[in-house]
Formats: structure tokens, C-alpha cells, sequence
């Protein structure tokens, strides 16, 4: 009998969980959704125990489906969303809902920071990027100048991936991928202390740091009584949600690259070398304890089409005669030549990390006319999306030297392919789709497990299980239209940009 690893994807709605075999197939999956909070402009959050909740249902799940013999689950692993900010005290109680990595609320602490640190101009040039009410460490500063009590009640601050390895286990550890959006030195693999301590951050705040194949503990009596699982299950380190995917998407060579489009999107390079960061794009420590990846994160992607959805076509959704309301979208598109007659939609609608890092920035419908209809709309905004991964693939092989003509890509976005052959034409490279692109994350984050537990000797195993279904190329003749296109959504960011500062510093900061 095969091994088995039970391996969740928590990301930005919903946890997908699936029970993967060491030959890379998913023997059972189940997701479960939870929302978000938005208590003021530009603050997202999330309540952690919806993670766990999620967990526990779809684990439950799975099990049922497999008549709930857990003979041959060898462990349990977490791929959660980056960046998350989770306050416990002494006592294992949580002081604050999870403030998101969408969450913009930290942009004043930001900007004292890099002040405090020579200037944005200094610090941009030392650490590549500039800081933005998104990070970690502005937030943490938040945290103790705005909720005091918070801060110093707090014994450890965890992500969502060490809250819930605390969940299952009891202990209290954070892992190197997850560390990396807080303050990471990838030579020292260990914490950017200096940065903590500039911003007053107490270091000794942070948990034990461990690798994605550690194994951390073994289910706790309640745990395993809430997953109905054996105490003997062992839990591992883990990842964060880029790094798993970028794990299950197999491109995993020397720099090779991926695109993932779900909530969020972004484009990735696995390199064994540690760059600078810059432009938005930031270099993380791999899932692989021995590789890197460099990862430019769009915010919102699929997100922003589920906007459209519920204010553009409600009716449609709500009707019980259309099935697939994504399906029917895209069918609005047809006959709408590339480019969308010049409509261009920026998918910036909660602010962007790559290829520009704005906390203020959001959304623009350009050169709207009476041509258009909502079709227009769909289409524009598929391609906006397509023009910002083109922006950041641009600024990886002018920053780093790292050119590629060929991507894989993941996620429920990479089976529409129409969408595809789109970004294909838009980028002018191939774009490779495998068979399960939404359980990429669930069959990364397993393969720690798999090479934690012994069951794999590296990582290089993880690609030979991952299977293309279909190659997009791009299409003769569209070569012109989209250049034209992406130098004007270039500049409709560099012309607006101080715009929306004027329009949204204060309101956000408020």
C-alpha cells in the first residue's frame, strides 16, 4: 500500500484539503470556505478559527470518503496564505483576528521605519524594496502602538501555518517559507533581527524556526479526537501557499518558471541563487530547504472577478438554470477581438505588491466608450491581469537576468483556455497546463511530508509526478495589439499613482 499524506491548502477564502498518495494522486478532496472582516477601509482580517474549523470538516471529510481507515496516513501538513499576523498569549488563547496579507492598515509605520533607517531612497537601495502598510513588520509596529495591551500580552506572534500546527500539535514553531514575509535571512536562516529591532519589535515574540520537513509533533488527544485521526500522526513543518504551489506546479529546475491563478495570482522562478529584492518581487526561501524562489505576488485576481460577478451579473448567478456562472462569463466574451477594443481594466482593486508595491493605488476602467458592453469588461479584466504578469516576467529578466519561454501554470484560473491562450499571446510565451492545477498546493505541501518523513529522498521526485494536459502558444499576429496595450497600462499606473495618493493616503490610514 502506497503512503499517504493528508495535506491542506489554506488560502485566502477556503482550506482545500486532499489525501495524496506518494505517487502524487489525490485519492480524496473536499474544500470548505470562510470569509473575511473589513472593520475599517484597507483593513482585512480573518478569524483563525475558521481555519481550524475548516480543517477539522474537510479532514472528517476525506476520511469518510475513504471509509475513515487511516492505515497507511503516514502525516498531516499545512500550506497556508502568507503573511498572516496571529497573536497568542502564555495561555494559548488568541488576542486578535488574523490580520491578512491583503490587510493595508500599517502604511504610516511603514513610512517611519524606512525613515528611521536612513530614507526610503537608502532603504530601497539596502533591502531592493521599499516597505508598505502591507508587511509584516510595519503591522507589527501597529499592533504595539494601537493595541497595546495586544502586544504585550502576546507570547508569540504565529502565522496561519504555525497557529494551526499549534492546533494539531500543542507546540508552538514557524517555518522558514512562512518566516520570509516577516523578516528572513536566507544566508543565515535565521530571523532579520536588525529590522525587528529597529522597529521595536521584541524578537523573542517569534517561536523556534523550523523546515518545511521537520517534523514538528504528533496529533494532541483533542486534535486527534476533532480529526477522528490517530494520535500517531505525525504533523511537518510545512510552507506557505506560494511555495507549495510552486512545489505541485513541477517546475522546479534551475529556472524554471510558473504562473498561479486563483484568489491572488503571481509569477515564480526557482533559483538556487539569493537575490535582492526588487520591484515587488521578492526572493523566499523555497519549500525545498536548498532552493529558493523568486515570487511576484499580483493581489487580487480571482477576487476581482468574483467582483464583477456579484455586481455585474447577480441575476445570472443567482439563476438556477445557469450552472457554471464562470462558464457563462467567458461565453460573453466571444467576439471581442483581442484587446478588448481598447478597453483596458487594471486588476488593482486592493492595492498591489508586484510588479509596483502600492497600498493606495486601485482599480481603473480606461477609455471606457459606448462600444463596450460588460463582455468588454470580463475580457479586459482577464487581460489586465495577463498585462500584470507580463509587467513582472519584463522586470525579472531586466532586474536578475532570468528569461524564460515557457510557463506552467496552476491554479482555477489555468483551466479556462481561453484565458490561456490569452496570457500566452499576451506574454509571448508558452503556457503549460498540468491535469490537477487546483491541487497543486495540496500535492507541494504533501511532497514535505513525503521527503520529511523519508518516503522521498529530495525534492527533484515531486516533478516527475506532475503531468502536462495541454500547451498554449502564441498566436501569429497578436504580437502588436498587446504591446500597444501593456505600454498603456504601464502608463496608466506611473501617470495616476500620485493621484491616489492624494485620494486614499488619509482614508486608508483612518
Amino acid at each position: 500500500m502506497d503512503s499517504l499524506v493528508i495535506s491542506h491548502d489554506v488560502g485566502t477564502s477556503s482550506v482545500k484539503t486532499a489525501l495524496v498518495s506518494q505517487k502524487g494522486e489525490i485519492i480524496a478532496h473536499h474544500v470548505t470556505g470562510y470569509p473575511f472582516q473589513y472593520p475599517k477601509p484597507g483593513w482585512v482580517e480573518q478569524n483563525p478559527e475558521d481555519y481550524w474549523k475548516g480543517i477539522v470538516e474537510n479532514t472528517r471529510a476525506i476520511m469518510a470518503k475513504r471509509g475513515a481507515d487511516p492505515s497507511g496516513v503516514i502525516g498531516m501538513v499545512f500550506s497556508t496564505q502568507a503573511m498572516g499576523i496571529i497573536p497568542m498569549d502564555r495561555d494559548s488563547r488568541v488576542l486578535h483576528p488574523n490580520i491578512t496579507w491583503v490587510d493595508g492598515r500599517a502604511e504610516e509605520e511603514a513610512q517611519w521605519l524606512m525613515k528611521k533607517l536612513g530614507g526610503k531612497k537608502i532603504f530601497k537601495k539596502i533591502i531592493g524594496v521599499e516597505l508598505t502598510g502591507k508587511d509584516v513588520i510595519p503591522k507589527l509596529r501597529w499592533i504595539k502602538k494601537h493595541k497595546p495591551e495586544v502586544y504585550e500580552n502576546t507570547e508569540y506572534f504565529l502565522d496561519v501555518n504555525g497557529y494551526l500546527k499549534f492546533k494539531a500539535t500543542g507546540k508552538k514553531a514557524f517555518e522558514w517559507t512562512g518566516a520570509c514575509s516577516y523578516g528572513f535571512n536566507l544566508k543565515k536562516k535565521d530571523w532579520e533581527r536588525v529590522v525587528f529591532k529597529a522597529a521595536g519589535v521584541d524578537i523573542r515574540k517569534l517561536p523556534e524556526l523550523v523546515r518545511s520537513t521537520d517534523r514538528v509533533g504528533t496529533l494532541t488527544p483533542e486534535a486527534a479526537r476533532e480529526l477522528n485521526l490517530p494520535e500517531s500522526i505525525q504533523v511537518f513543518g510545512g510552507c506557505d501557499d506560494t511555495q507549495s504551489a510552486a512545489m505541485g506546479s513541477g517546475a522546479n529546475g534551475e529556472g524554471k518558471a510558473h504562473i498561479y491563478l486563483g484568489t491572488s495570482a503571481w509569477a515564480g522562478i526557482a533559483t538556487s541563487r539569493i537575490l535582492k529584492h526588487k520591484n515587488g518581487a521578492f526572493c523566499l526561501q523555497s519549500a525545498d530547504p536548498d532552493k529558493n524562489l523568486l515570487v511576484g505576488i499580483t493581489e487580487s485576481a480571482g477576487s476581482n472577478i468574483d467582483w464583477l460577478i456579484d455586481n455585474f451579473y447577480k441575476l445570472e448567478k443567482a439563476d438556477p438554470k445557469i450552472q457554471n456562472i464562470y462558464h457563462f462569463i467567458d461565453n460573453e466574451t466571444e467576439g471581442i477581438p483581442d484587446g478588448s477594443d481598447h478597453l483596458i481594466f487594471t486588476p488593482w482593486l486592493l492595492g498591489e505588491r508586484c510588479p509596483v508595491s502600492t497600498t493606495t493605488t486601485r482599480g481603473t476602467i480606461f477609455n471606457l466608450s459606448l462600444e463596450h458592453n460588460r463582455g468588454h469588461m470580463v475580457k479586459a479584466l482577464l487581460e489586465g491581469i495577463g498585462y500584470n504578469l507580463r509587467w513582472i516576467l519584463e522586470n525579472y529578466e531586466r532586474d536578475f537576468g532570468l528569461k524564460t519561454d515557457k510557463l506552467r501554470a496552476i491554479g482555477g484560473g489555468s483551466v479556462n483556455d481561453n484565458w490561456m491562450q490569452g496570457i500566452a499571446n499576451i506574454s509571448g510565451k508558452a503556457i503549460e497546463t498540468i491535469t490537477e492545477p487546483k491541487m497543486a498546493g495540496a500535492i507541494g505541501a504533501a511532497s514535505c511530508a513525503f521527503v520529511g518523513a523519508g518516503n522521498f529522498t529530495n525534492f527533484s521526485a515531486v516533478s516527475e509526478l506532475i503531468r502536462v494536459d495541454k500547451v498554449f502558444n502564441p498566436e501569429p499576429g497578436k504580437k502588436e495589439v498587446f504591446d500597444t496595450l501593456f505600454e498603456t497600462y504601464k502608463a496608466i499606473y506611473t501617470d495616476l499613482k500620485s493621484s491616489y495618493k492624494n485620494i486614499n493616503l488619509h482614508r486608508f490610514n483612518n
